[in-house]
This record gives structure tokens, sequence and C-alpha cells, in this order.
């Protein structure tokens, strides 16, 4: 940011901005809102001397020391011209995916199984993925052999998505057993949507 440039950005939660400083003529100065990873848009509120602006719509930008405070529309091939370099810079998202598995046991369920080709996608997206599967388990049964149980799971899904892909040290394998259910129940309630292994993809 140029020193020549006497604004702040306020930002929302879950908010992406792209900021073009000319350097040199402040009004050809200006700041876009797009869309996060996610799709999700949050507000930015741009503050200069001339007054406030919000942006709290997707394509939407401001000029900076312009004398204008309504937000302006910007053209995707225009936020493509100016912020191409800096977009193509950005880091891959990560992608989470949810497998869950029959009762008992370390077999996935069928649709859990067809899941995991989105897995092997997103890992053939990136050069040099980083993973993290965590295993876990309903509550029925002992608190022990459950922990057991996830990490068998984690160690079962990882066997299936990556083989010989990932090096130890880009890759975390670890069970929480029944301690972090999706859904909270009683001691001793078969809930499938607890019997499940979390993989992260970065």
């Amino acid at each position: 940011m140029s020193a020549q440039s006497p604004f702040s950005l306020r930002a929302g939660a879950l908010s992406l901005v792209l900021a073009a400083l000319s350097g040199c003529t402040l009004p050809k100065s200006y700041v876009v809102l797009i869309n996060n990873d996610d799709g999700s848009t949050g507000k930015v509120m741009v503050t200069a001397k001339e007054g406030i602006t919000e942006l709290q719509q997707a394509g939407t930008g401001a000029y900076i020391g312009g004398a204008d405070n309504t937000p302006m529309v910007v053209e995707k091939q225009k936020i493509a011209q100016d912020f191409g370099i800096a977009l193509a810079a950005r880091p891959t998202p990560l992608k989470r995916f949810v497998l869950y598995f029959e009762a008992s046991g370390s077999t996935l369920t069928a649709d859990a199984q067809a899941e995991l080709n989105r897995i092997y996608e997103a890992l053939a997206e990136r050069s040099t993925p980083d993973v993290s599967i965590v295993g876990h388990t309903d509550t029925v049964g002992d608190s022990l052999q459950n922990e057991a149980l996830g990490l068998v799971r984690a160690q079962t899904v990882a066997g299936l998505i990556m083989g010989d892909k990932l090096p130890e040290e880009r890759t975390s394998i670890e069970s929480h057993g029944e301690k972090n259910p999706l859904i909270v129940t009683a001691d001793g309630v078969d809930e499938p949507r607890n019997r499940r292994v979390e993989v992260t993809v970065r």
C-alpha cells in the first residue's frame, strides 16, 4: 500500500478483497470484493477521507480517493486483467471430506466408496499435498477399543487414498475414538454419523 493512499479497509468475516494501487493517481486505485473459495461473500468497509464505501456483493469495488462513495461494478474481465497474477498465486484451497463406516468395523459405506474419487481429484490438484486423516467412532463399546477402531479406520482410508504417493512427513493419521462425536449421544448409542473418518487435503 502506498504511503500516499490515506485509506483503510474494515473487512467483515470471510471476505476476500483485492486492491489495485496505482501509486501515482489515486482515483485509479481501487479495491474489489470477490467470492471466497467456498462461494460465500463477506462485507468490506472502505474508509477514506471522502467517506465510507460499503461493499457487500462480489464484483463490486470502490475507488480510493474518489469523490463518489457509491460502489461500482467491476467486470470479471477487468478483475482478471488487474489481478490475474495475484489470483494465480493464491494457494489451492483446502478441501474436507467425511467418509462413513458400517457398524463395528472398518468397512466403508457405499456412499463413502464413491466419495473416494473426489479425494483422488483433490490430491491430483496439488503438487505437494498435505493430508490429515482422523478416525472417529460412535459410543458403542469400550472407549479404549473405540480409540483403536478409530485408528484402524483412519489407516484404512490412508491406504485407499494414498498408497505410496505421500511421504510420512506430509501425512497425519490419528484417532479421536468416541471423544469428538459429530452427533452427541449417550454412551452405548449406535449413531451412523459418528462412525466416520475426516480427511483434510491442503
